[in-house]
């Protein structure tokens, strides 16, 4: 089983995504199902809002899809009534609820992640079994780091590798950050939203030293693939893409392809035993 772990969907005349004024015009409309082009791969749906409301959108359109495994959304963590805000969230996913993101990389304290008022929610995060989908960039993992050293068995993704700055040869600010984060066993890695950042041109071929680098520290045992769709149609096609990680992984892991397109996916979201099983 293929599993696209990171695949987004929404519609900005019901909800607010802020972040789309300073987007690519292209990605400036809905993006839905229909949308994509007929694939047989499950997935994991990613919440594109710093709205609850936006991840029981996502709930509407996984009951509605075939092959949807999971979501990941977004709930306030800096609520007083956190706790009663993140149980209703799994209330009414009805088992869908996988994970939590909340959207770092727009919070302008990039020290954030390591305020101990966060505490508690990542606590509750963890006694609920959830995963944290970290959405970082280079400025936010020193404080990634000292938030999971407060919370071992917390299960957690960095989204898109900690988006390296591969445009602008950032691979020195980027390998050592990344590389400590890995010695924690819980810490897995998205091989997703990768071609994003190579500028322009989207040349696979200067992702090479990130892909080797995150197959040397995580292991193939620990990376996730995902499409990051549809922010990935402003570089490539989601077919173009599929097959750039494969070739990368078969260089670099070919007997653990199976494992980073689904296997790794399925163990980190715990979605061997999912209420919905892919068409």
């Amino acid at each position: 089983m293929i599993v696209d772990a990171h695949r987004h969907y929404w519609d900005p005349s019901r909800l607010d995504y802020a972040w789309l004024a300073d987007a690519p015009a292209a990605l400036r409309r809905a993006f839905l199902p229909g949308d994509l082009p007929a694939n047989a791969d499950a997935c994991i749906l990613v919440q594109a809002a710093p709205d609850e409301a936006e991840t029981r959108f996502l709930f509407e359109l996984a009951r509605e899809m075939p092959g949807v495994i999971g979501v990941v959304g977004w709930v306030d963590l800096e609520s007083p009534d956190v706790e009663a805000r993140l149980d209703r969230l799994i209330a009414d996913g009805g088992g869908l609820l996988r994970g939590v993101r909340p959207m770092v990389q727009d919070i302008p304290d990039t020290n954030w992640l390591a305020s101990s008022s966060l505490d508690a929610a990542f606590e509750l995060i963890t006694e609920r079994g959830l995963v944290f989908d970290a959405l970082v960039d280079a400025r936010h993992l020193r404080a990634l780091y000292e938030r999971l050293g407060k919370h071992p068995g917390l299960r957690t993704v960095i989204d898109h590798a900690a988006k390296p700055g591969i445009a602008a040869d950032g691979f020195a600010e980027w390998s050592g950050a990344i590389a400590r984060l890995a010695q924690m066993p819980d810490v897995y890695c998205k091989f997703s939203g990768l071609l994003t950042l190579t500028g322009p041109s989207a040349d696979p071929r200067a992702l090479e030293p990130y892909v080797a680098h995150l197959f040397e520290t995580f292991g193939a045992g620990r990376l996730v693939w995902g499409s990051d769709w549809p922010v990935l149609t402003t570089h490539a096609t989601y077919g173009a893409w599929k097959t750039c990680a494969s070739e990368l992984v078969h260089r670099h892991a070919p007997t653990a392809v199976d494992a980073v397109f689904g296997g790794n996916a399925l163990t980190l979201y715990s979605a061997h035993d999912a209420s919905r099983k892919p068409a």
